[in-house]
């Protein structure tokens, strides 16, 4: 099996919307879960420092376009997405097309391949 892809990415979290943003990922949809799922992604996690939210996540498939529009096509997590956004503050590239802005991976440590 290949490595999956692995995808860091960093956003503001707008202070006035702090609680209310902490307060869906409590209990995020079963549905956005799903979409994210169905397509491959895995081992999704955001961490808070301060104001900036980071996103890590691995992808486990050959197209990660196609994976992307998919869940951008899925209703439920447009809605999620409708409740989010205004939680944040874009720090990407302006014209770039991401809502979150992507990080480059400087260093990976992988386990020692067993025998």
């Amino acid at each position: 099996m290949d490595s999956p892809q692995r995808f860091g990415m960093v956003i503001r979290l707008r202070d006035e919307h702090r609680e209310e943003y902490l307060r869906l990922h409590s209990a995020v949809w079963p549905g956005v879960e799903r979409a994210m799922l169905d397509v491959g992604i895995r081992n999704f996690t955001i961490f808070l420092h301060g104001d900036l939210l980071f996103g890590y996540y691995e992808f486990h498939g050959d197209d990660h376009d196609a994976a992307q529009a998919s869940i951008a096509a899925d209703p439920e997590t447009q809605r999620w997405w409708s409740l989010t956004d205004p939680c944040q503050e874009s720090l990407a590239e302006p014209g770039s097309g991401h809502w979150w802005a992507p990080m480059q991976e400087v260093w990976h440590l992988e386990p020692p391949t067993t025998p």
